[in-house]
């Protein structure tokens, strides 16, 4: 039995460790685990430590304690806790290894890192924390430091990485000049020819580093390697370099300094490398679909292991192309999302505008979760004799369907808003239009005709909140209007109400994002809206920025589409 501290050096050995692994007290106490036998299962004992994850306990066994036999014993690692806290890690040395239980320990291992990746990475489709999420698993399991490069989407859409100079081979070797050090005399013993046409001399494209993760001793040595999100382009013939032109994984094990410069990324990485011991290099492209979306580069401290072993590479390769698809499913989720709201920018930049006897503000704001970009709209359509048409509209659902529906209900009231019509009239008209297309989406619908010269509102409603209307010194009307069926239905029955526009008076017209709160009843946001101080004077915009501010939710989960309009003084 032995005790590691917190710092994984030996702080005590029984008379029975030192019998069954042969080691003289003065090799052990006192000296680093990667200073011993032991450095084989540093990353092991680093996991432990940390975290002791029951799902990554290699045989099944309870929280914080795994099995090892790198060392060529068979080994359990247990996290020791006083008061709730890791104060060590339990070493106990049950004999030596048969070859068998070594092979069922790799097996273990592989089976542990695999169900940690399936269910680690790719809980999200955002690029960086997927690439997070595979930088932290990866350390300490299999390395001290690891760092994830992500292509440009139009770097990797040229076709980078579909052949040529980015091979799409699977094979994985070591470098040219270095196996593995394990002696095993496997696929990594000699370097492999490289894809046809590559060059890993020629200048690769630049990437941006999206995650890093070390083992926490090496991060003050890291300087500027520790920055993500810049921009960085590999050294001709680094690893990095070697790995995107023959399209594989690339080992390079036990480098000396000079080997170390060559195979380094670039100055900055080579500096961190030599600061912090680092002595092997394995770098493995994520490819997903084709094409080469990022690099996946791991290291190890001169002391801490033999280097990267063929049964290291098989693995790591597996955890890169799971990662390779979640990295690629985030980027095309991105740019799908992106093409969605510029296209819902692009239709709300130009409504139309007021006659000039009225005031009117909009705003819209897209959620925080761009996977609710969607379908809210307003727009503003001069009728004739100086009134106003004011519309707001909220397509349901979300993503581009929702866009592309929305410009369709937009297009539409362009159209039906010239025939002149009540609001009541025109949202029937609308609703027998639409309710013929059968894929269109329903939508709710305000309508709000503003006519100072006669000083009166006239509103219909599709299934949408009521309108608010602010005056000084007078409480916050929410004016009743019966709600009929959302647009798209078919179902008609939209009636029409008249209020009296006060001079002074604001109108505020708005989606549900502005109010609705998650497990929140619709009453209860209301009846916050109702209970606003808002002045009725002042500069509109001021207006929207106060209701925004006391109104919408801190994190905006929906979109949010709000007007505020006003009679102007004659």
């Amino acid at each position: 039995m032995g005790l590691l501290s917190t710092e994984l050096r030996w702080a005590y050995v029984n008379a029975a460790f030192l019998s069954t692994t042969g080691l003289d007290p003065a090799r052990v106490l006192s000296r680093p685990v990667a200073a011993t036998p032991f450095a084989a299962d540093l990353a092991v004992i680093r996991r432990v430590l940390a975290d002791g994850n029951p799902q990554e306990a290699v045989d099944g066994a309870e929280a914080a304690s795994v099995t090892a036999t790198a060392t060529g014993w068979q080994v359990r690692y247990r996290r020791l806790e006083v008061d709730g806290r890791a104060a060590g890690v339990v070493v106990a040395v049950t004999g030596t290894a048969t070859r068998h239980q070594r092979q069922l320990d790799q097996a273990r291992r592989r089976l542990a890192l695999q169900r940690a990746a399936a269910a680690r990475i790719g809980t999200t489709l955002d690029v960086d924390i997927t690439c997070i999420e595979l930088a932290e698993l990866t350390v300490p399991a299999m390395a001290d430091l690891a760092i994830v490069e992500v292509m440009p989407y139009e770097v990797a859409n040229r076709g980078h990485g579909s052949g040529g100079g980015f091979g799409t081979g699977s094979a994985h070797g070591t470098d040219s000049a270095h196996g593995t050090g394990t002696g095993t005399g496997s696929a990594h013993s000699s370097s492999p020819a490289p894809a046809s046409g590559a060059d890993p001399r020629r200048e690769t494209p630049r990437m941006r580093r999206a995650a890093l993760a070390c083992a926490p001793d090496l991060r003050r040595w890291l300087g500027p390697l520790a920055l993500t999100g810049i921009s960085t382009r590999p050294a001709a013939g680094s690893a990095v370099a070697r790995s995107l032109a023959e399209g594989r994984l690339v080992v390079a094990n036990l480098l000396s300094d000079e080997e170390l410069a060559e195979r380094a990324h670039n100055a900055d990485t080579l500096a961190a490398y030599r600061a912090a011991g680092i002595g092997s290099i394995l770098a493995v492209p994520l490819r997903a679909r084709g094409q080469v979306v990022g690099v996946l580069t791991l290291a190890r401290g001169r002391g801490a292991s033999e280097g990267f072993t063929d049964d290291d590479a098989v693995l790591i390769q597996d955890l890169a192309d799971r990662a390779a698809v979640s990295v690629e499913n985030a980027r095309q989720y991105a740019d799908s999302q992106s093409v969605t709201l510029e296209l819902q920018r692009a239709l709300l930049i130009e409504p139309g505008r007021p006659h000039s006897n009225l005031e009117v503000a909009a705003r819209y704001l897209p959620s925080g979760n761009r996977a609710l970009v969607g379908g809210d709209w307003y727009e503003i359509i001069r009728l004739p004799f100086g009134r106003t048409l004011l519309v707001m509209g909220d397509v349901m659902g979300h993503g581009v369907e929702a866009a592309v529906d929305m410009s369709i209900y937009r297009s539409a009231i362009r159209d039906v808003g010239s025939m002149d019509l009540p609001p009541h009239g025109i949202l029937r008209h609308l609703d027998t239009l639409i309710a013929q297309d059968e894929s269109a989406r329903p939508a709710t619908c305000l309508l709000a005709v503003a006519d100072p010269n006669r000083g009166r509102w006239t509103f219909a409603s599709a299934g949408h909140l009521p309108p608010a209307l602010f005056a000084p010194d007078r409480p916050t009307e929410l004016v009743a209007i019966p709600t009929g069926p959302p647009l798209g239905t078919g179902l008609g029955g939209y009636e029409r109400v008249i209020v009296d526009l006060d001079p002074d008076q604001v109108l505020l017209i708005y989606t549900d994002g502005l109010v609705e709160r998650r497990g929140e009843d619709i009453d209860v946001s209301l009846a916050r809206l109702a209970s606003l101080p808002l002045p009725g004077t002042g500069a509109l915009e001021d207006l929207l920025d106060d209701a925004l501010r006391r109104v919408a939710p801190a994190a905006i989960e929906d979109d949010i589409a709000i007007l505020a309009a006003r009679a102007t003084p004659r």
